[in-house]
């Protein structure tokens, strides 16, 4: 019976669905067409799908240029159809080409980084299938990797990576690349996950980071849908890293990342200090003198190959500090994260007001942490019962300025309190 109940309720909802009987809201770039639920919640799940293609583009490096649209549905949590899942996407072929549909039950406990990867699913069947119109009925639809899904994930502005970094240093046996591309994310415990997480996200960023790596990762989602049962040969032939000696290749990228251990939170003034230097950017041009520029001054103008190269150098740079500074400033760094790839890709527009918010924002802070720390200072030297030590020296010299200096008996100064009592009497 509850097989049947489900299948009516999908029903209707095709039905409603397909007599345009339901308020919709097409995101704006045409490519999300969202049912159901109320225009609030709607243009919500329009804004995270649009977040969500263009954190892949930016990394990619690409323009938007899909053909494929891709239908939402949002329905409500039903109390008597309880395995309703919260997030459900169905792709099949038409004979026009693939058809995309993500249904979403929308309740107070959805789970935000399950819907993230799945509208971040669908935009890659739609990139994976473009160029494929005619697909035959019946034949078998390829999936994109799960390494590839979590990894750019975890390479968007707003993920933290701290954890995922200090699961890769505390795992002493790192699986061999053969091993960790033929995983399958949904078949292991928590932990597990973590951990695939972890290396998807060091996989992925290791096939980033030579200069064309973004458009060799765009060609290579291009033919995942004529991809062999060797997925390792498969990124062999487009990445030329991973030609030679790809499971040396593989170590050496998460030694790196161990290296960056042990984990620590840096201090807000360390915070400041490390942001101010990443931000002074060092632009190198062939047979020019380095010169610095900020990110205000390169908001004004057409960007060079040189200042493209720093920013992608920043980008980098700011991807592995920004968990590590102080939580007061993550949220600016995350955003110097987000200008910085809009500013890669050309798009300049109220960069300038969202850089001189950010100045104002850290002067604020910057006043308000040297008040607390003066309020602490002043608090442990008067105020505590034990003290860490740290003012001792300072309150001992306050203390003896008050009393009466200790007389010298060096000839001048018994010469000096003679004279000076005569002079007194």
């Amino acid at each position: 019976m509850k097989r049947i109940a489900i299948f009516l309720f999908a029903l209707v909802q095709y039905q409603l669905i397909d007599g345009a009987q339901i308020e919709h809201s097409t995101s704006p770039s045409r490519q999300f067409v969202i049912y159901g639920a109320d225009a609030k919640v709607r243009g919500s799940i329009s804004g995270l799908a649009e977040q969500t293609k263009s954190n892949l583009l930016g990394l990619l490096r690409q323009r938007d240029d899909w053909k494929t649209p891709v239908v939402i549905t949002l329905q409500p949590q039903q109390a008597n159809v309880p395995e309703l899942p919260q997030a459900d996407l169905r792709f099949s072929q038409t004979g026009f080409g693939i058809k995309l549909q993500l249904d979403l039950t929308i309740s107070r406990n959805v789970d935000i980084r399950l819907v993230e990867r799945e509208l971040l699913r669908a935009v890659l069947l739609e990139m994976m299938y473009r160029e494929q119109p005619h697909i035959t009925v019946g034949a078998v639809l390829v999936e994109p990797p799960g390494w590839l899904i979590d990894g750019m994930l975890a390479l968007a502005p707003a993920h933290d990576r701290g954890t995922l970094i200090d699961a890769i240093s505390n795992n002493e046996k790192p699986p061999s690349l053969e091993k960790f591309l033929g995983q399958r994310p949904g078949a292991v415990d928590s932990t597990g996950r973590t951990l695939y997480r972890a290396y998807s996200f060091a996989f992925v960023q290791m096939l980033l980071e030579p200069k064309p790596g973004g458009s060799q990762l765009a060609k290579y989602i291009d033919h995942l849908s004529d991809s062999s049962n060797d997925p390792l040969q498969d990124l062999k032939a487009q990445f030329p890293l991973l030609a030679g000696d790809a499971e040396k290749t593989w170590q050496e990228a998460l030694n790196r990342l161990k290296n960056l251990q042990p984990f620590r939170l840096l201090t807000f003034a360390e915070s400041e200090r490390r942001l101010d230097e990443l931000l002074a950017l060092r632009i190198f041009e062939p047979n020019k003198q380095v010169k610095q520029a900020t990110l205000n001054e390169l908001a004004q103008h057409k960007l060079s190959a040189a200042e493209k190269l720093a920013l992608d150098q920043l980008k980098r740079d700011l991807m592995f500090v920004v968990p590590q500074i102080n939580p007061v400033l993550r949220p600016i760094g995350r955003e110097y994260q987000e200008i910085v790839a809009l500013l890669v890709r050309g798009k300049r527009k109220a960069v300038l007001k969202r850089l001189s918010r950010l100045d104002f924002t850290r002067q604020q802070l910057a006043a308000r942490m040297s008040e607390i720390d003066d309020y602490m200072n002043w608090f442990e030297a008067t105020q505590m019962n034990s003290g860490s030590g740290n003012f001792t020296g300072y309150l001992k010299a306050a203390d003896q300025s008050q009393g009466p200096a200790p007389r010298r008996h060096d000839p001048l100064s018994v010469y000096v309190d003679a004279l000076e009592d005569q002079v007194g009497n």
